[in-house]
């Protein structure tokens, strides 16, 4: 078994799902009492989150390219990104270690592409949902085509990853703004929703839409305990 690298606190609410969810599917593939070999590296979230709504990615990318090092000379085999919106940096973290970087797009799509899908909605941070970086990579790499929703509504989704959910706050309101924004990419047709942000399978599950939903952080965290384990 590989030793996994986790570079996590971005938010921390979404990097015990990682680590809950990596020792689950260890468990159940191997039985008995294994666990998952794991070292995790975590920033403090208020620092990331300032750099990231001043545009100071560069910086941003210098802290968790330290953050992959650290885990590369403790041993990790490979690094686990447990966020979404932080792969923006992931030519800056992989440009500074020699172990593989297990990209969350990349087994997302591969899930996507094997339920035969060709439109997929995106949800996630603003910078998720406007920048190329993310859906760059689903279009030209995996043949995607992408949806997001529109200014109002990407402003909703945003506000409510940043004031709510990474700060542990799970609303019924603003589960019902999520359902009708996945509604509206649906009748798009999009014929399933990437939930493209960590936290956002806390907020909303399968049955708040009639459309198959990718939880980012359930299939990255999978991926990763079946690159452990090849």
């Amino acid at each position: 078994m590989k030793t996994i690298g986790l570079i996590g606190g971005m938010s921390w609410e979404s990097s015990i799902e990682y680590y809950r969810i990596i020792n689950e599917t260890t468990k159940a593939k191997l039985g008995g009492l294994h666990s998952a070999k794991s070292l995790m590296v975590t920033v403090d979230f208020a620092e990331i989150e300032k750099l990231q709504h001043e545009d100071r990615w560069d910086e941003a990318g210098q802290i968790l390219a330290k953050c992959a090092q650290d885990l590369e000379r403790g041993g990790a085999d490979f690094i686990v990104l447990c966020t979404n919106t932080m792969h923006k940096l992931t030519d800056q973290i992989t440009a500074n270690v020699k172990i593989p970087f297990l990209h969350i797009a990349d087994a997302t799509a591969e899930k996507i592409v094997a339920a035969g899908m060709k439109k997929i909605g995106l949800l996630g941070t603003r910078f998720t949902m406007e920048h190329d970086f993310y859906k760059g990579r689903l279009i030209q790499n995996f043949g995607l085509e992408v949806l997001v929703p529109g200014e109002a509504d990407r402003q909703i989704i945003h506000r409510v990853i940043f004031d709510e959910l990474v700060q542990g706050k799970i609303l019924d309101a603003s589960r019902a703004k999520f359902k009708r924004i996945m509604e509206s990419l649906a009748a798009q047709g999009a014929e399933g929703i990437i939930l493209g942000c960590t936290e956002i399978e806390l907020l909303v599950k399968q049955k708040d839409s009639r459309v198959p939903l990718f939880a980012t952080t359930s299939i990255h965290a999978i991926a990763a305990v079946e690159y452990a384990l090849k």
